[in-house]
């Protein structure tokens, strides 16, 4: 993704970590942006209309949820509604973003039950058998064959061997390719569980709740210094007393009204 899409799903994956607290959760909610994914994958006409530029971010909105409402639960409903009222570089973007979502939602599942690097090795090494076993890349990229056939297919060759993360990831990937090829997906699904591995977690103590928009230009900023993705664990402290603390690793950023107070008064006593 490029520009305004990548801002847009930086702003949509702060939204969803609130939502992946336990793997129950997670799992539920990546399976249901998956169908979302799927639907709009299939429905050009919908997939148009939710990501036409001259319709206004609300309206965009309102139709999403007119269209999910009562088929996913309000969690998955909220965020494609946000999808749909984001705006996006491409067309296709809007679609790729729940997608991405989903694998988001399904990682983190993974996280929770301490498999994350078990997903992450079994996606790439899946991904390596698929290029080199020209009839089970036929079989699983057969756009004929039903997409339970090829359910069936990776369920008698995986289930017993690789997580329940890695099996729904590389299902979606073949049942919904939206476009691109198995390895390719893999290659995508992959990187975003290496990633979520390798980010880092700021924990913010603020005196009041921060806007949606002020976490995710904190989480952006906090991006660049560091060169990785980090999540905000935000925790209202009334002894900050205006301004914040953002703790990282060993690094303090100490930017509260508390603090300068204190360095004040001790300067005035130094005196």
């Amino acid at each position: 993704m490029r520009g305004m899409s990548r801002t847009s799903i930086a702003e949509l994956e702060e939204r969803l970590e609130p939502l992946v607290g336990d793997p129950r959760a997670a799992t539920t909610l990546g399976n249901e942006l998956f169908a979302a994914a799927g639907v709009l994958a299939s429905q050009p006409a919908l997939r148009r209309a939710l990501g036409d530029p001259s319709r206004s971010a609300q309206a965009r909105a309102e139709l999403a949820q007119a269209v999910f409402r009562g088929k996913v639960s309000d969690a998955a409903s909220g965020l494609i509604a946000a999808v749909a009222a984001a705006r996006w570089s491409a067309p296709g973007d809007l679609t790729d973003a729940i997608e991405q979502l989903a694998v988001q939602a399904i990682v983190a599942a993974a996280e929770h039950e301490g498999r994350l690097d078990d997903l992450e090795d079994e996606l790439f090494r899946f991904g390596r058998v698929v290029v080199s076993e020209p009839d089970l890349r036929i079989a699983l990229t057969n756009p004929f064959l039903p997409g339970d056939a090829k359910r069936d297919l990776l369920d008698d060759l995986l289930a017993a061997k690789v997580t329940p993360e890695a099996l729904r990831l590389i299902t979606a990937a073949a049942v919904n390719p939206l476009g691109r090829s198995l390895d390719v997906s893999l290659e995508e699904y992959a990187r975003l569980a290496a990633r979520r591995r390798e980010r880092l977690v700021a924990e913010v103590h603020v005196a009041v709740p921060l806007t949606d928009r002020q976490r995710s230009r904190l989480a952006a900023a906090l991006g660049t210094a560091y060169g990785h993705q980090v999540h905000l664990n935000v925790v209202l402290d009334p002894k900050v007393a205006g301004g914040m603390t953002v703790r990282v690793g060993d690094d303090l950023i100490d930017g509260s009204v508390a603090t300068r107070l204190a360095e004040a008064g001790r300067r005035l006593v130094a005196r």
